[in-house]
């Protein structure tokens, strides 16, 4: 590993904004265990998938319909 780095030529990242911002949030068991078994059937990490299905809802702009029991 070098003493010093030179950073000078350096080139931003152009993806930066697509990082993703971990938070924490509760969801029901029943849904959690719902995306677990579509990526036993996928191959795509449960957490990738309910990603994925938020960020089409972003893309669709859908909006939930909300029925209070």
């Amino acid at each position: 590993m070098k003493r010093e780095y030179d950073f000078s030529n350096a080139k931003k990242n152009p993806y930066t904004s697509k990082v993703k911002k971990q938070i924490t949030i509760n969801i029901d068991l029943d849904t959690v265990n719902y995306f677990k078994t579509q990526s036993e059937t996928s191959g795509i990490p449960y957490q990738t998938l309910i990603n994925l299905y938020l960020a089409d809802c972003v893309n669709q702009n859908r909006v939930p319909e909300i029925n209070w029991k």
